[in-house]
């Protein structure tokens, strides 16, 4: 249950009292990818209410996961609601149908999860910023373990969507092994016996897979089912805290990547772990510290410009002068994280599943595509 301060700051957040600033989240509510934008809001939320600003009001939408209907919100909050920022997708099908559009129309976007590469590279815009990663980051952060493991036939699969199709190209850009299968799945698929066979027969010593959500937990229950022992690595999405209560015992030991985990061991992400549990009664997910990062990022640009001044606003968040859960925290040229990747292991405290850190993937790392940004 929420106590008396964050009740409190959800009262004031829906009725916008003496607000100044209106920030636009439409994220992932309802269905299969709903635990993602839950933990995304909540950490959000979590900033705001510990910052006590009372002066920023926030508009909530559920886009259903449908990227029709991100674009009906996105344009609703735009030219009716008037809305300052934008932050919230999590889906990269959604963020190509919204952000793009959202950015030209004078809005500063800030993404607290999809990074697809289309906008860290050519599509680059000085009103986006991603708070997260590019997409492709923790892909070739699981490519580059792989290689210290040893593995040298992987099979790997993801779903057939932006994030999907970046996740296998950061894969194979740092892995230096063969592949022994590539195989896009459907988005929302939930059946994966024809390629837990297609795994079975291919010889491959590792499998290598990013579904996010309901996907995640679908593979590896049937992939546990199965009796293939073919060790798996992938990036946090596939092993994160909320996946792993639904998955249990048949994600014990598996190495994934992320650039956060709830035991780097520094003030403001103990206090983070302690506080997002305190208040909502479970652990924290790579994404709520992705939203409680974004928020704080927010109010450390507010505290020294207006967003009806774009340029010092825009300014002041390339600073990014705030203290990060995951530490070190920086953008790079095109307005995306150069930022420690880690490599975790999936382990149960009591009747927890959850991960701990046990070395270093990728450090201060950059995406690939900043290059081709050429901000206007």
């Amino acid at each position: 249950m929420k106590n008396l301060l964050l009740t409190t700051a959800l009262a004031a957040l829906a009725t916008g009292a003496q607000a100044d600033i209106k920030v636009g989240m439409i994220t992932t509510l309802s269905g299969g990818g709903a635990g993602l934008g839950l933990d995304v809001r909540d950490g959000f939320l979590l900033a705001l209410a510990q910052a006590g600003r009372d002066d920023i009001e926030l508009v909530i939408e559920d886009d259903q996961q449908k990227p029709d209907i991100a674009v009906q919100l996105a344009d609703k909050m735009i030219q009716s609601e008037r809305v300052d920022v934008m932050t919230g997708i999590i889906w990269s099908n959604l963020a190509m149908a919204v952000i793009p559009s959202a950015v030209n129309q004078g809005v500063v976007y800030l993404s607290p999860n999809a990074g697809p590469s289309q906008l860290a590279g050519r599509g680059c815009h000085p009103n986006y910023f991603n708070v997260a990663w590019q997409n492709d980051n923790l892909h070739e952060a699981a490519g580059a373990y792989a290689n210290t493991a040893g593995y040298s036939n992987s099979f790997i699969l993801a779903p057939n969507y932006p994030a999907g199709q970046d996740a296998l190209t950061g894969y194979k850009r740092m892995y230096e092994g063969d592949l022994a299968g590539e195989v896009y799945t459907q988005l929302g698929q939930t059946d994966y016996a024809a390629e837990i066979a297609q795994i079975r027969a291919s010889g491959a010593d590792s499998v290598f897979f990013f579904l996010p959500g309901g996907m995640g937990i679908s593979f590896l229950k049937q992939y546990a089912d199965s009796g293939v022992d073919i060790p798996v690595v992938g990036p946090a999405f596939s092993f994160d805290q909320g996946i792993l209560q639904a998955v249990g015992e048949a994600a014990l030991g598996v190495v994934n990547t992320a650039q956060w985990s709830k035991d780097i061991d520094i003030p403001v992400n103990t206090a983070f772990v302690e506080s997002f549990q305190a208040e909502f009664g479970r652990l924290p997910s790579l994404y709520a510290s992705q939203g409680f990062d974004t928020a704080n990022l927010l109010i450390s640009a507010l505290e020294k410009a207006d967003p009806s001044d774009n340029e010092a606003f825009r300014a002041a968040l390339r600073e990014a002068d705030f203290d990060s859960t995951r530490g070190d925290f920086r953008f790079g040229p095109n307005q995306h994280p150069i930022q420690t990747i880690y490599a975790r292991e999936v382990i149960q405290e009591g009747d927890v599943f959850t991960n701990r850190i046990i070395g270093v993937a990728l450090e201060d790392h950059a995406d690939a595509y900043a290059a081709e940004c050429q901000m206007p």
